[in-house]
């Protein structure tokens, strides 16, 4: 899997877009047996406000986090409020129909399962 580079940010991961900041989730992929594990940090999105799809050999992943309710004045600020987008192109190895994803304590976890062909399997030896 390897991800298509949205334009350079200004080192925190965000930058300027129309009325708003753009901002790339962190991400952390890993390899099983049977499938790529794709987790994503989206705190303070719900399930709902992330539009995950497959197209043409891509994963996207975007949405928006809101400006949460707060009180009192505002000392530090690393919480990441705005729109993200991320694009992953995703191998052939990948079996597209079969991808899952689910939302729990802000943490965004795909499930890209890899086809049967992929898998690793023995070649018998004969005699």
């Amino acid at each position: 899997m390897a991800e298509n580079k949205k334009p350079q940010s200004n080192g925190n991961g965000a930058e300027a877009t129309r009325g708003g900041q753009f901002f790339t989730p962190r991400v952390d992929i890993y390899e099983s047996e049977n499938e790529l594990l794709l987790y994503a940090d989206v705190p303070g999105v719900a399930p709902n406000d992330v539009d995950l799809r497959y197209e043409q050999g891509e994963l996207i992943l975007q949405g928006k986090v809101s400006c949460r309710p707060h009180q009192g004045h505002l000392i530090l600020g690393e919480y990441e409020e705005g729109d993200f987008h991320r694009v992953f192109q995703i191998h052939e190895t990948i079996d597209a129909s079969r991808i899952e994803a689910e939302c729990r304590q802000g943490v965004l976890t795909v499930h890209l399962p890899k086809a049967a062909t992929a898998k690793p399997h023995k070649v018998n030896v004969k005699a």
